[in-house]
């Protein structure tokens, strides 16, 4: 069949139109589905990978529960030793009693106001309480009390130790030092005023 000249350029035209006709419905409303589509895959499949993670720590829930029930017990232990109720006077009480077996003289305690933030650690959940001590002890002695004080003790610190000859010393007996130096204890949650 042989089409004129005209009909065969308004048959080309019409296939040129058809064709971009359809490249623009591929670029416009095809690809474009094709995009979300995708889109909605990936989302399902963070959302499934989201979904599986949740039921396998639904899975190993009595485990997660065992080791939280340990942690919290040990969490527990080393708030007894933690300063609660009266402070200054648990603070007091814990350094007399613990003092004892030690030459060390500890006549003068100062308290802090009340517990403040912490100031050891950012961000820290307990309150702390300080102590100022003052007193006398050979240096020994004073090395050792303070060692053995915060492995005993270990939600309190020692800090800003000063030492000074002691002012009124015996001939026969050691070289004393006049110690100052503060306490900062950690405050048991809702121990404190």
């Amino acid at each position: 069949m042989k089409l004129s000249k005209e009909k065969r350029n308004q048959l080309v035209l019409a296939i040129l139109a058809v064709l971009m006709i359809v490249c623009g419905l591929w670029f416009t409303l095809i690809r474009f589905q094709q995009s979300s589509l995708a889109r909605l895959r990936e989302d399902a499949d963070r959302r499934r990978s989201k979904v599986n993670q949740i039921l396998e720590t639904i899975k190993n829930r009595d485990q997660i529960q065992a080791e939280l029930l340990v942690v919290s017990n040990k969490l527990a232990i080393k708030e007894e030793d933690m300063a609660s109720g009266d402070l200054y006077s648990a603070m007091i009480t814990a350094i007399t009693k613990f003092k004892q077996p030690y030459q060390v003289e500890i006549p003068q305690f100062t308290p802090s106001l009340a517990p403040a933030e912490s100031s050891l650690l950012p961000k820290f959940p307990y309150k702390q309480f300080t102590v100022s001590v003052q007193g006398t002890a050979c240096y020994n002695d004073l090395g050792q009390f303070v060692a053995e004080f915060e492995n005993r003790f270990p939600s309190s610190r020692v800090l800003n130790l000063e030492l000074a000859p002691a002012s009124a010393q015996t001939p026969g007996e050691k070289a004393k030092l006049s110690f100052k130096f503060d306490i900062v204890s950690l405050v048991k949650p809702g121990g404190g005023r």
